[in-house]
């Protein structure tokens, strides 16, 4: 990223594709983080900035996202009276930048100059402008004791809200450290290769004939060393590949490896947008698919997703738990639900979620999904299978949630699963001994099968 300006300087090697100043940057990411601490989604936050800024905004918004914690934490020590939200948020975004040592894109004094331009050109922030110099440059100069001082305070160590510390200590007492470590970390860009359109060993011919350094994941995955935009990726717009995570990818492998059936096999995908286990699952079987999403806007993402990998299902905008609005009557072979959730294990791909998540929201989460399992579970076929996931490392809305309904239906038989994976820990594919991986999302994963009468 680079500011345009005279003096702002970017450290060698960062760069960035657009000349626009850094203090309309950070004004942006201060009204993204002001707008997330409000209870706004990141999505939403950063969709509403103006689209020549969005790049460098969700760049550097993320970096913030990612260390608001310790952030907080320092505007604390140097203005202990809190400040009101533009100027907080504003604030806080500039130490989180400028906490981020090697890894910083902008040097320190640059950083704290386009903080102070910005709160200038700011109408609501321009009389405080010297107040935030006084603060930033304080921390130039006590950055070392200010930063040992802060490192006392989980919060800021881990950069996850305290209540998110201690659930994550209960449940996982030997793994939570990995897991807060992996979900303040970037995530890679994983590809999922169209095996129907094309081979993996010929798509890596593709990466390297465009240059592209990646390394196989999984079956059908690949990871790219640096991640680029869709319209530069070989085969994309034709349909070769998709984006997404591992940890997704073991979807339709689970539930289709081994049915048995009339062929064509009859699925229902019950949470399906924006459509990337849909468009797997036909990418693996000879299936029927039904996909079903309550939001009609991302039915369409559906439909583009498919007709881009030329691929077609039956797609429905309609609550899966609501029967009489899509329910004609027929029972399926396997069934797909991947439930609404926390997200807790993608919180490396969306680091607002930590922020925005509150400590009763699995709890009320777990009552939604487990009305969808109690719903759905009579139009499995006998014999058939239900697969249920979650991109939560929650356990309420993995193992706990799954030992429930085993509990209340004896015609249900828990198939060999990979329940939790977790972020930062080494998950095996089956029948790939020597590609174990670490880069994954956290998701759980449970296999049911219909016992008959």
């Amino acid at each position: 990223m680079t500011s345009g300006l005279p003096g702002c300087r970017v450290k060698p090697g960062m760069t960035a594709p657009h000349q626009i100043p850094l203090w309309r940057q950070l004004q942006a990411v201060a009204k993204v983080l002001q707008a997330i601490l409000g209870g706004a989604s990141g999505t939403a936050a950063i969709g509403a900035v103006d689209a020549s800024l969005r790049p460098g905004v969700q760049a550097l918004s993320f970096t913030v996202l990612r260390t608001l914690g310790q952030a907080q934490a320092l505007r604390r020590l140097l203005a202990p009276r809190p400040p009101a939200p533009p100027l907080d948020a504003l604030l806080c975004s500039a130490l989180a930048l400028l906490s981020q040592g090697d890894e910083a894109a902008y040097d320190a004094f640059t950083l704290v100059n386009q903080t102070v331009e910005a709160a200038k050109k700011s109408p609501k922030l321009k009389a405080q402008a010297a107040f935030v110099n006084a603060c930033l440059r304080r921390f130039l100069r006590e950055q070392a004791a200010l930063l040992a001082q802060v490192a006392q305070d989980p919060v800021a160590r881990w950069n996850h809200p305290g209540w998110w510390l201690a659930q994550m200590q209960a449940e996982w007492p030997t793994q939570w450290q990995g897991i807060l470590a992996a979900n303040n970390a970037q995530a890679p860009m994983v590809l999922r290769v169209n095996t129907r359109r094309i081979s993996v060993a010929d798509y890596f011919k593709r990466l390297t004939a465009a240059g592209l350094l990646a390394e196989p994941l999984g079956p059908v995955g690949v990871v790219l060393q640096e991640a680029t935009a869709v319209q530069h990726i070989p085969g994309f717009a034709e349909g070769l590949v998709s984006v997404q995570d591992s940890a997704a990818q073991w979807a339709a492998p689970l539930l289709l490896t081994g049915l048995r059936g009339q062929a064509p096999l009859q699925v229902l995908d019950a949470c399906a947008a924006p459509g990337g286990k849909t468009a797997h699952l036909l990418e693996y079987a000879d299936v029927s698919v039904t996909a079903l999403d309550i939001d009609a806007q991302r039915c369409q993402r559906i439909h583009d997703n498919l007709q881009r990998l030329g691929l077609s299902a039956r797609v429905l905008a309609a609550d899966a738990a609501d029967l009489p609005s899509w329910w004609q009557g027929q029972s399926y072979d396997a069934i797909l639900l991947d439930a609404p959730c926390s997200g807790s294990g993608v919180v490396r791909r969306h680091p607002d979620i930590r922020w925005l998540r509150r400590p009763t929201d699995a709890a009320q989460l777990a009552r939604q999904q487990a009305r969808l399992l109690g719903v759905l579970w009579p139009l499995v076929k006998p014999g058939g299978r239900l697969l249920y996931c979650t991109c939560s490392v929650f356990q309420a809305e993995g193992q706990g949630q799954v030992k429930a309904f085993l509990d209340n239906n004896s015609n249900a038989a828990l198939l060999p699963s990979p329940g939790h994976l977790l972020p930062g820990q080494a998950v095996q594919w089956p029948g790939l001994v020597d590609n174990p991986t670490r880069e994954h999302d956290g998701f759980y994963y449970a296999l049911l099968e219909k016992l008959a009468a």
